[in-house]
């Protein structure tokens, strides 16, 4: 009752012209809504009684019309929600969804236009989306632009990579608005993937206010719609909405009713509250799956590695289609020696996953149409149910099954979205047939329909259509080169993992900087997790064949710290066997780790710095500890007071040893046991560059 007379008094307010506030559940935020003498809609939001977001302006603008401006409010719509919900998998087996909404309803007149904007104001963070109801006139757009700004009040710290419409694959920025210019000039003296020109930036991104306030602004169940940049105004401090167009300069093509995805802004004082936060995930649809038993969170390792590190592997089967452009009978080219995804090698990787408790393996490299990557790259066509003459699928699929090992499918695409979608039946049937229930897909290049980039309204439909049919077939995806991820996997939790972001194959190509995945969590895992593909115990390695070396930017203890820092449900193991028979006492640690979780406590954290957090086994009583460090060594304080109370653990640290350094001693580790319980607090040293990964088993 208090609930609805409540709606009613905020209704009669917004007919008489009057602003509309609401609060956060806990008063921490307040929400501002209003219409200005354009009617145009405004809002502004308040963080701890100090304004965070300054007055800014909403709408949509599209050839037929525009629904910008000459608005006014006719009706408001309040509601407090309260409900949790178990996710398939995930840092938690509950989440809380505790919001109030606020519904702002407008009209306008010639031409007539109605439109609903809707806001959730959580204890951490703000969700709102647009509404475009059925209209009297016509119901379908052009969209060219959406008017949605953030204007901040000052000159804020931003960690953040560059605008792209093709790629994620940066390194991130530390800087600000003042300096976002010269950090993204450097950008452009190095790649030729900068797209937009211009001040834009890609979501998710991450704020630091000099109180501290931390603001991740990203969006959420992005469906039907093109994905969403920023355009950042230096001089004011603020950014605008910049939709992914097609190279028509079309934003989206959208029939009525439609509502667009959600753009969310994650605040808090607190680092560690970015981290924890479910925003996203809370502002996604429930599963659409009704029998989720089928999807089974994974460690896996592959054939993949060995083709990045100067092994002179290839993922094509022959080099003889070189001269013989269109060639299609592999069985009449000669193999060229280098191709590891052969049934034989397969089989080493298969009993090495079973010797050690590993679920699946991927092979890359199986299928025709590997030949000749500069033809392919204009042809864009691989078949996935033709296998190389040395790949024997029915030979490996039951030999596998015997292992009590899945193997992983990898449909490469070369971004021909359009021919993936004509043989999609075709192949998951032909991946059913042969056991495998778990497919890595990828689009690199330029995608085709030419006119589309992985951003756009084309693509991201695209990837929603491979998921959705994936689960008629009951299929996991972990997907690379695809649209960042926004929560999707809440509605669809067999889309396990993505890429969409500078993984850990960039160790093979230069390396990544320790503080690269300090600040991954923060910015890019708020969407979804991330197949970075951690686990690399040999760290100096060959640049693609080319003879250059490589440096990757961690410590060994590091790499087992990622499994918890870096949490996913589809874990790659990626280093070669041999690396790991090498270390057979650091893997065990591998092999322990889960990779589904009943709770998570992150204890420590600044972005782009360090990053301290505790899991709880979904299967056991067991805890696990993950810490990562920059460049610079720290000591990190482990408060293990989440621990039940009374009750002894035996902590198994894997730690780096004294003297261990990312860049000239990564290899040194060392591991020691001792016995802890709720009252200990753990003084870890870190590496530069370096971490530790702790084993808590209950006595």
């Amino acid at each position: 009752m208090m609930k609805i007379l409540m709606s009613l008094i905020m209704s009669t307010a917004a007919l008489t012209g009057a602003a509309v506030d609401i609060s956060s559940p806990n008063g921490a935020l307040r929400l501002n809504v209003d219409v200005d003498s354009a009617g145009t809609p405004v809002y502004s939001l308040d963080y701890k009684g100090k304004q965070l977001v300054a007055p800014g302006k909403l709408g949509l603008k599209a050839d037929e019309t525009a629904f910008t401006d000459g608005f006014r409010i006719v009706g408001v719509d309040t509601v407090t929600v309260d409900r949790t919900w178990e996710p398939v998998w995930g840092e938690y087996d509950k989440v809380r969804d505790h919001f109030r909404e606020l519904a702002l309803h407008l009209e306008a007149d010639k031409p007539d236009r109605k439109l609903t904007i809707r806001f959730r104001v959580f204890d951490d963070g703000l969700g709102f989306r647009y509404e475009l109801p059925v209209q009297d006139g016509p119901n379908y757009l052009t969209l060219r632009d959406e008017i949605t700004e953030f204007n901040f009040t000052g000159d804020h710290k931003l960690y953040c990579i560059p605008g792209d419409y093709d790629t994620d694959e940066y390194l991130w920025s530390e800087t600000s608005f003042s300096k976002l210019p010269e950090a993204l000039g450097n950008y452009r003296r190095h790649s030729e993937a900068q797209r937009t020109g211009g001040n834009t930036i890609q979501t998710p991104m991450l704020m630091k206010t000099a109180d501290p306030v931390y603001v991740n602004i990203h969006e959420a169940a992005l469906d039907g719609y093109p994905a969403m940049l920023l355009d950042v105004d230096t001089e004011n401090n603020s950014m605008s909405a910049h939709l992914v167009p097609d190279r028509l300069g079309v934003s989206a093509y959208l029939q009525m009713p439609f509502n667009t995805p959600w753009r969310t802004l994650i605040v808090s004082d607190d680092a560690r509250d970015i981290l924890s936060s479910q925003l996203v995930l809370n502002l996604n649809e429930p599963c659409k799956i009704e029998d989720t038993s089928w999807i089974k969170p994974m460690k896996f390792m592959g054939v993949w590695w060995e083709m990045f590190t100067g092994n002179q592997k290839t993922w094509a089967y022959s080099d003889d289609s070189l001269a013989k452009p269109g060639v299609t009978d592999y069985s009449k080219l000669k193999p060229n020696g280098r191709h590891p995804a052969n049934t034989e090698n397969v089989k080493k990787y298969i009993d090495f996953a079973s010797e050690n408790g590993i679920d699946g393996v991927l092979v890359e490299g199986w299928n025709e149409g590997w030949e000749d990557w500069a033809s392919f790259r204009k042809n864009r066509q691989f078949l996935f149910d033709k296998p190389y003459p040395d790949f024997d699928v029915p030979a490996l699929r039951d030999y596998a099954k015997e292992k009590g090992v899945k193997l992983i499918m990898h449909h490469e695409t070369a971004a021909n979205a359009a021919d993936y979608e004509l043989q999609l039946d075709r192949a998951f049937q032909y991946m059913k047939d042969n056991n495998y229930d778990a497919v890595k897909t990828g689009y690199v290049g330029a995608i085709i329909p030419r006119s589309e980039h992985h951003t756009s309204q084309w693509m991201v439909d695209h990837a929603r259509h491979v998921i959705e049919r994936a689960a008629d077939y009951k299929i996991m995806v972990d997907s690379h080169e695809a649209p960042r991820p926004t929560g999707l996997c809440r509605t669809y939790p067999n889309w396990l993992a993505q890429e969409s972001a500078r993984g850990g194959e960039f160790e093979s190509m230069g390396g990544n900087p320790p503080s690269h995945t300090c600040i991954l969590p923060f910015t890019r895992l708020k969407g979804g997790p991330m197949d970075y593909t951690p686990g690399l115990f040999e760290t100096r390695m060959s640049y693609y064949n080319e003879g250059k070396d490589s440096q990757a930017g961690t410590t060994l203890a590091r790499q087992l710290a990622l499994y918890l820092t870096m949490p996913s449900p589809m874990q790659m193991a990626c280093d070669l066997p041999e690396n790991y028979q090498r270390f057979p006492d650091a893997f065990q640690f591998i092999k322990d780790v889960p990779v589904d979780w009943s709770d998570s406590k992150y204890l420590e954290a600044e972005p782009n710095r360090y990053i301290t957090v505790a899991r709880r086994d979904k299967n056991s009583d067991n805890w696990f500890v993950g810490a990562i460090t920059d460049e610079n060594p720290r000591t990190a304080t482990i408060d293990l007071s989440f621990l039940p109370k009374g009750e002894k653990f035996e902590a198994t640290i894997y730690e780096d040893a004294p003297g261990a350094h990312w860049k000239d001693n990564p290899q040194a580790y060392r591991i020691r046991k001792v016995e802890v319980d709720s009252r200990k607090k753990l003084k870890q040293p870190l590496a530069a560059g370096g971490g530790a990964a702790i084993m808590l088993r209950k006595k």
